[in-house]
């Protein structure tokens, strides 16, 4: 029995933290996240509709962290999004977030549909608990006007300037993108 436990954790089939996560937090984790891509989507194409793709780069620069803000529950929860390929280096990864990414890229190459891959798991500390979730975010179409692979000239130029460091582009339709992330903290 042990072996076979081995080998379903080994191929991946079994992730060490979801034999212990809490259902409860998944379901919240699930509907935290679609209710953060549904803002996001109707504020980039509110955006899009109103001055085009240039305007739409506010939202994700500017109204992202508010949405985020507005869905977390409580000082305990947060929600984010992050990617090995950032355009807002606020968005880095953490140590566990950097894992997660990396086996969501080997997931994805092994053929697991991207709108399905994601993780939970519960870290042990001397605070207690913290749980954390990640959810996969394939490249969708309208994601290709600012992180494709042929970008307008004046689109590029203003994304440069917004975000001089940027690495977000380049990316194919169903591409991993990067991950919606929750965390929830103990309570002191």
């Amino acid at each position: 029995m042990r072996m076979i436990f081995l080998l379903l954790l080994a191929v991946g089939y079994l992730q060490p933290g979801n034999l212990m996560a809490d259902e409860a937090f998944v379901q919240e984790s699930r509907a935290m996240i679609k209710a953060y891509a549904q803002a996001l989507r109707d504020e980039l194409q509110a955006a899009i509709e109103e001055g085009g793709p240039i305007h739409a780069i506010s939202v994700c620069s500017d109204k992202a962290p508010t949405i985020a803000d507005d869905l977390s529950q409580s000082p305990q929860w947060r929600i984010g999004r992050t990617s090995h390929k950032l355009r807002n280096p606020a968005n880095a990864p953490d140590e566990w977030e950097g894992m997660v990414l990396d086996d969501f890229q080997q997931r994805a190459a092994a053929g697991e549909p991207i709108g399905e891959i994601e993780r939970v798991e519960i870290i042990e500390s001397d605070g207690g608990q913290t749980y954390r979730y990640m959810k996969a975010i394939p490249v969708g179409e309208v994601c290709l006007t600012c992180h494709g692979v042929d970008l307008d000239a004046e689109l590029k130029a203003k994304i440069d300037a917004v975000y001089p460091e940027d690495q977000a582009t380049g990316f194919a339709l169903g591409e991993l993108r990067g991950a919606f992330t929750v965390t929830k903290t103990p309570t002191d």
